[in-house]
């Protein structure tokens, strides 16, 4: 065999691997998949509606219509499960009416929903010392503050926590000093403190 000569069946080859090269696939990326669509809820003309929705109910909530804007909360909740604005507005309609007990049910849930939302917390802290449990309110705005450390009502509203303990703590010193030493006068600094707003 010359060294210029290929064995036919080289040559086949050859010519396999060629005609191969020339059909592989080329390096362009597979085409992107359709976007999903959004469920209906999420169309902008039931955002519209939905927010249409909430001004409704905040308006009756300023009405003092509560019933009212608690049964159109309740209607939106039920479009929008997971739609924390609300819930959250009906927990204040709730508190506003002074149903406490189902606006500390409200706000817990929405809260064990909704963790990152400093103003759960702090609506839910308000209600717990509306209730003088200032150990729970407490716990709640450290939620709130650690949600958001800039969150200034969680930050007032801890000072006041604080301030109302001090007060009791400084009764407590009253009580058993018999009214002598500087509770008296740290008490009053307090309430004077407190009488602020």
């Amino acid at each position: 065999m010359s060294p210029r000569s290929l064995p036919p069946v080289a040559l086949v080859y050859a010519f396999a691997a060629a005609v191969a090269f020339a059909q592989a696939p080329s390096t362009k990326p597979p085409a992107e998949p359709p976007p999903t669509p959004l469920p209906a809820e999420y169309s902008d003309d039931a955002r519209r509606a939905f927010a249409a929705g909430l001004r409704e109910a905040r308006e009756l909530v300023a009405q003092k219509r509560y019933d009212a804007a608690i049964a159109r909360l309740d209607a939106l909740s039920r479009e929008r499960p997971r739609e924390p604005q609300a819930r959250f507005l009906r927990a204040v309609a709730q508190s506003e009416a002074g149903r406490h007990d189902d606006a500390l049910a409200t706000l817990t849930a929405l809260a064990a929903d909704f963790p990152e939302l400093p103003e759960v917390h702090n609506n839910l802290a308000v209600v717990h010392a509306a209730r003088g449990n200032l150990e729970l309110a407490k716990a709640e705005l450290d939620l709130a503050i650690a949600a958001s450390p800039d969150y200034a009502p969680a930050i007032e509203n801890l000072g006041d926590v604080y301030a109302r303990l001090a007060a009791r703590q400084y009764e407590r010193a009253i009580a058993l000093e018999k009214g002598k030493g500087a509770a008296p006068a740290k008490l009053k600094l307090v309430r004077d403190a407190l009488a602020v707003r």
